[in-house]
């Protein structure tokens, strides 16, 4: 194989979408001092569905960063001052439903430790508050309502098959297949 194919079969690779959102949103999450967007993508993932329903991150708030002024100060004072500087943690400000504010201070140990987890290093120090309510979220869509003339005719077309899970996915596929449409 020459090189030339083989560097158009690279770029012909299939790719996960989650591939290119990531890398589309990461200069946006920079923006309000996150270093990446996985801790806004993946947030209920992150504290949990309970967490997530009355909260979300809004930025992560770093520290300033001093200047150097290594020639104004002594240089061995000043390393010491910036190397603590750089490793301070940051702020994460998160919007908080309305009346749940409370709550969530009880849970700040709690959501930090997960989110210095995810992100595997000590990130974030400690967390403020926004009371105000949260954006709109999406209604996950619910499984139409079973059919069960279809699911009978699945099971029957089904019952010479032996092994139960392939069984069990054929019935689901037929189902779906010879349900009559919604209206």
């Amino acid at each position: 194989m020459t090189e030339a194919a083989a560097g158009r079969s690279k770029m012909r690779r299939s790719r996960l979408l989650g591939e290119f959102v990531d890398k589309t949103l990461d200069p946006l999450a920079a923006r309000q001092g996150f270093s990446e967007s996985s801790l806004l993508l993946r947030w209920e993932a992150i504290v949990g569905a309970r967490v997530a329903a009355i909260c979300e991150p809004v930025k992560l708030q770093w520290p300033p960063r001093a200047k150097r002024r290594a020639a104004d100060e002594n240089q061995a004072g000043a390393k010491s001052r910036a190397a603590e500087k750089r490793d301070e943690p940051a702020t994460l400000a998160l919007r908080v439903e309305p009346g749940f504010g409370l709550d969530i201070q009880h849970m700040s140990a709690a959501i930090i430790e997960r989110v210095n987890t995810h992100l595997g290093w000590r990130c974030v120090a400690k967390i403020t508050m926004k009371q105000e309510p949260l954006a709109p979220r999406r209604v996950r869509p619910t499984k139409p309502p079973v059919d069960l003339a279809a699911r009978r005719q699945a099971e029957a077309v089904t019952e010479g098959v032996a092994d139960e899970r392939l069984r069990a996915a054929l019935v689901a596929l037929g189902e779906r297949a010879l349900a009559k449409p919604a209206r």
